[in-house]
């Protein structure tokens, strides 16, 4: 059945300022314009992070109050993409060294159970019929990243079952939950040969030579491609406004979007569970689910 996006919401849980935007901010921009209603929740403020911009670096509210400077960011970003946003509230964790544990009441140091009932209360509230997360690694081995699965996964468990966290609203049953997927070996590697015949002769050819092999080691899982294409400039606008953790020049990132509309115009998710009948492959993250009423049911409703 091909669902009514206009009755659809979305839900995507992130883990700072800015993920937002270099893990789907097309997506949420595609689905913001079909009628659905999209919330982001950021886990942390993103306190701990490096100023990776080194024009942003020489302002001193870089260095004098990062946080407030990514809140800034966070809401230039909302309003260009269009979605609702909600701060879950906690501490950047940084990213210590291996084998250093993180600092004392950082996002990563807080009990799952106690995160977790933060974004059932939100998930409660919004109703959601769909769920966008980072896979059992984070996407990568951040702490923060996978601490924001733990949450989330816990979230999609629990948050229709009226026994757990009963004070955080009335049990709200999700129908979809994804992992994003949207640097995959696939895509790259697509967008790389697209480069090399279109302009053989270009320097980030040599550029992106050395970042492939990064990417080639993050196998494509993706069971739904969405076509957002057309919104690129969108997505690319939003990332260039967490200019603390992006240069508007960076390689990374940012490569010519005719290219990317002709090699992958798609952002990539894999489809981890579903409450809901849906065959794979998929073009929408909603295909299966009918409309409102077919979410709200209580977990004992569901069959897992």
């Amino acid at each position: 059945m091909t669902p009514n996006h206009q009755a659809m919401r979305l839900i995507a849980v992130h883990a700072h300022p800015d993920d937002e935007s270099s893990k789907g901010a097309a997506t949420y921009a595609h689905y913001v314009d079909a009628g659905v209603e999209v919330l982001i929740v950021s886990c942390t403020g993103g306190e701990r992070g490096d100023v990776l911009n080194e024009l942003v670096s020489r302002d001193p509210k870089s260095r004098r109050d990062l946080a407030g400077l990514r809140r800034a960011e966070m809401e230039n970003a909302r309003q260009i993409l269009g979605f609702e946003h909600r701060w879950l509230g906690y501490q950047d964790s940084g990213l210590p060294p291996e084998g250093t544990a993180v600092p004392k009441g950082s996002f990563a140091d807080v009990p799952i159970e106690v995160s977790a009932e933060a974004l059932v209360r939100i998930v409660r509230e919004f109703r959601p019929h769909v769920m966008i997360t980072y896979n059992e690694e984070g996407g990568y081995p951040h702490p923060d990243h996978i601490r924001c699965h733990e949450i989330s996964k816990r979230a999609w468990e629990v948050s229709g079952d009226a026994t757990a966290y009963p004070d955080a609203g009335e049990p709200w049953a999700m129908s979809k939950l994804y992992y994003e997927s949207i640097f995959n070996a696939e895509r790259m590697l697509a967008i790389f040969e697209a480069l090399k015949a279109k302009d053989p002769e270009s320097p980030r050819i040599a550029e992106f030579e050395e970042m492939i092999g990064w990417f080639t080691r993050r196998p494509s899982d993706a069971t739904t491609r969405v076509d957002v294409g057309r919104f690129f400039e969108l997505r690319d606008d939003a990332l260039r406004a967490h200019a603390s953790q992006v240069a508007p020049d960076s390689s990374f990132f940012f490569w010519p979007n005719e290219l990317q509309r002709e090699a992958w115009p798609f952002e990539d998710y894999r489809l981890a569970e579903s409450r809901v009948e849906t065959a794979t492959p998929e073009a929408d993250l909603f295909a299966g689910i009918a409309g409102d009423a077919s979410a709200r049911r209580s977990k004992n409703e569901v069959s897992e």
